[in-house]
């Protein structure tokens, strides 16, 4: 059973940084992409960094250069180190899984099958 586990969100003013963490678990060979993903309230949930099998990754445009997703299959940890954050930086932030498919940079959102309970993220201006 596939279990995802999101901590490191909380309050930071405009300009700070949070480091979110991503505790996997019951995951297999079956999954080739994960990925962070936000939603505020009354909008589509949207994509923010994704990382395939081969260490490939693939950013929202809003957030080149300030974030950064990486991995430690050591510790079955998924992170997402954002930097600069801004006011409009603020959501629920989702670790997701996809099993194998597309490719992980094509994969749409409805190919991430496993989701955690999300963390929040809030930027003060």
């Amino acid at each position: 059973q596939v279990q995802l586990v999101e901590s490191g969100g909380g309050s930071v003013q405009s300009g700070g940084s949070l480091r979110l963490s991503c505790a996997v678990s019951g995951v297999d060979s079956s999954v080739d992409c994960m990925g962070w993903f936000r939603q505020v309230p009354g909008k589509e949930r949207e994509g923010v960094a994704r990382i395939g099998i081969d260490g490939s990754t693939k950013y929202l445009d809003l957030v080149k250069g300030r974030f950064t997703i990486s991995q430690d299959s050591a510790k079955n940890t998924l992170y997402l180190q954002m930097n600069n954050l801004q006011p409009e930086d603020t959501a629920m932030y989702y670790c997701a899984a996809a099993p194998r498919g597309l490719l992980c940079r094509w994969k749409p959102t409805s190919e991430f099958r496993y989701w955690g309970q999300g963390t929040q993220v809030t930027v003060a201006s």
